[in-house]
């Protein structure tokens, strides 16, 4: 157990020390602030415990947070009849991209997770972002994986593990709904 919290804490510090961090988290929050003003919204995926985490971010946004204030458009490309219909008449490397094709509009936001930036559901997915004039996002894990290069804004956590890398996301979502929140004046900084 007490391997597990230092190795947590030092992924943790790593990330913080990196000052380039800080400054990305800061430019998704203003993007995602200036889209909500737009009346955009977000779209989010990921595979496993990453899609679990973008079905807890948007009902940050729709929800609430800590400011009680307007619910914020943002819709978890999660819904199971529309996944397992996707991969059975497309297969699952599209579950992603077909949302994102029925969903997704200019201007709107796309934020995919992979802790491998390997996955391929996740890459059609940014690329069909990409197409549709959307904003993309990603939160990646270790080197960043194919994924890296191919979104506008890129966060890369460290860690060896998937679960380390993923705390790290949650936490990274976690200051984008603060920060949001923030820039549309619901909450003192």
């Amino acid at each position: 157990m007490l391997e597990s919290l230092r190795i947590a804490r030092q992924t943790l510090e790593q990330f913080a020390n990196e000052p380039a961090n800080s400054d990305r988290i800061d430019r998704v929050a203003t993007l995602l602030a200036e889209r909500f003003r737009a009346g955009s919204k977000v779209l989010v995926c990921g595979n496993g415990g990453s899609l679990a985490d973008a079905v807890h971010f948007a009902e940050e946004l729709t929800g609430r947070f800590r400011a009680d204030r307007p619910p914020l458009p943002a819709i978890a490309i999660a819904e199971p009849g529309h996944i397992t219909c996707t991969a059975n008449d497309y297969g699952f490397d599209h579950v992603f991209s077909r949302g994102v094709e029925a969903l997704g509009r200019e201007g709107d936001v796309l934020i995919v997770l992979s802790t491998s930036g390997n996955s391929a559901n996740i890459i059609n997915a940014a690329r069909k972002g990409r197409e549709r004039a959307m904003h993309t996002i990603a939160l990646l894990g270790k080197t960043g994986g194919t994924m890296r290069g191919l979104c506008e804004h890129e966060i890369i956590a460290p860690g060896e593990t998937s679960d380390r890398i993923q705390e790290i996301h949650m936490l990274v979502l976690h200051i984008l709904v603060e920060l949001v929140e923030v820039k549309l004046g619901h909450a003192r900084a």
